[in-house]
């Protein structure tokens, strides 16, 4: 670093990217998340397609024509894992941005105002959580017609709930610290101390539970699926096929062991880089 560049110090932001490069798991949690996402992007193009049959074929084992086997319908196994990792990661982004989107204000909101808001808002975090969440998808389905995206939208109004609790400790415990005082001293409004000022302020633990929302949004993916409300065939997804593999693994071990294997990659992929994450957007150890 150069002396002027020493001289002006670092923002938070590019120090928590220099911090988060020396990370060696959080790095390679990284290049493997790329490195699937575009496997899963691209690989449909150059490989058999996902829907194409061959009843006489039927579930095979790895070989040179079909490198991780067929299922039971004689379809190419790897072309569907790809195919369905686009719609397992598209499922996990899409909610999990839902549900941070309603989460961290919702929590933010009620951890900063507090009092009677902050009473009835959480009063309504705790019905909400009552209910059934298959119910609620039902209906969503009934009103709305059987539609995929409204499906992304469904489990990220359901997820949302753990995030604003998670946000709202953080926020509470924090907004009484000397920064957050001096922001009020100077007239800052409610919107900007929040948005400004307590949210950076709690990006740790949302990144953290971020890592664990996408899998396990996944996994209410490959529920529904089962239910007869999410993925629909011909199409699959990483969770769908974990479900049928584990059907028929007594008989055909590749069903299961090539998309769980893929899925478990993921999870520790996720788990890896949000401790990397965590560890730098800390801001008290960054001043250290």
């Amino acid at each position: 670093m150069s002396t002027e560049e020493t001289e002006r110090g670092r923002s938070l932001w590019s120090d928590a990217w220099h911090r988060l490069k020396s990370n060696r798991l959080a790095t390679a949690g990284a290049v493997v998340l790329v490195v699937l996402a575009l496997a899963c992007a691209a690989g449909p193009f150059f490989s058999q397609s996902y829907e194409d049959q061959n009843l006489d074929l039927g579930a095979v084992p790895p070989s040179a024509q079909h490198w991780l086997g067929t299922d039971t319908l004689g379809r190419d196994l790897l072309a569907r894992i790809l195919y369905g990792g686009r719609i397992s990661i598209t499922v996990g982004l899409v909610a999990t941005f839902v549900a941070l989107a309603i989460g961290v204000t919702y929590g933010a909101v009620a951890g900063f105002v507090g009092g009677k808001v902050d009473a009835v808002m959480m009063r309504l975090v705790d019905i909400l959580y009552a209910l059934p969440f298959a119910i609620f998808v039902i209906l969503l389905m009934v009103f709305f017609g059987r539609n995929i995206f409204l499906l992304f939208f469904a489990i990220g109004a359901v997820e949302w709930l753990t995030m604003a609790r998670i946000v709202r400790g953080q926020v509470m415990s924090i907004k009484k610290m000397e920064f957050i005082e001096a922001a009020r001293a100077l007239g800052l409004g409610r919107r900007r101390i929040i948005f400004k000022h307590l949210i950076p302020n709690v990006l740790g633990p949302v990144i953290v539970y971020t890592t664990l929302t996408i899998p396990s949004v996944m996994l209410l993916e490959a529920f529904l699926s089962f239910l007869g409300l999410g993925v629909q065939a011909p199409m699959s997804s990483w969770g769908v096929l974990i479900k049928d593999g584990s059907e028929k693994m007594e008989e055909y071990w590749w069903l299961l062991v090539f998309p769980g294997a893929l899925f478990s990659l993921t999870l520790f992929s996720l788990n890896f880089l949000g401790d990397g994450l965590r560890d730098a957007l800390d801001v008290r150890s960054s001043k250290d």
